[in-house]
């Protein structure tokens, strides 16, 4: 971990200097030099004072870099293909969770094709008229509607529409935490 570049990241964008720093939490130059240069880590009870003083939640200096904030452009978005079907543009992941939209093409009546995979999903309607299914229930879904399943289940969705649909997903699996 990093907590000390951190601390002296926010130490500097905030224009504290290290003996604005020492002086608001009774730790010495020496120490906290050897912190904010990764030569030492400070307990608890260091981290917290130092924490309180530059007015950030102590559970931010424990962050690793990749479990910070994430911002995914617009232009910086992935674009893939579901059975060469589906579009599926990537808009984010942490953790174990995702999230994109899948455009899909009007369909044939009889195209049902089933997919089944890991974790669960939630499903918002951005555009479109749908038939969705899983196991043995189905209905009918439009702009607006959610619909959400086990993903482990059998399960279908269908463009019944004669424009393309559109729908935002939200899934979760632990096979993918920690890929972000």
């Amino acid at each position: 971990m990093d907590i000390g570049t951190t601390i002296r990241t926010i130490r500097q964008k905030r224009g504290i200097t290290i003996g604005q720093l020492c002086e608001g939490t009774g730790l010495s130059q020496g120490f906290l030099s050897l912190v904010e240069n990764n030569k030492t880590s400070p307990s608890l009870a260091t981290l917290e004072s130092i924490a309180g003083y530059l007015g950030v939640p102590m559970a931010y200096l424990l962050l690793k870099h990749e479990e910070r904030m994430n911002v995914v452009r617009r232009n910086e978005r992935t674009f893939s293909m579901f059975r060469d079907k589906h579009k599926i543009e990537h808009l984010g992941e942490i953790g174990g969770m995702r999230m994109y939209i899948s455009e899909i093409p009007p369909g044939n009546p009889l195209d049902r094709t089933v997919n089944e995979h890991e974790g669960i999903e939630i499903h918002y309607v951005l555009k479109g008229k749908l038939l969705v299914g899983q196991g043995e229930d189905e209905c009918t879904v439009e702009e607006g509607d959610t619909f959400s399943w086990y993903a482990f289940v059998p399960h279908w969705v269908q463009n019944i529409g004669d424009e393309p649909a559109a729908i935002l997903i939200v899934s979760y699996s632990d096979n993918h935490r920690g890929k972000n």
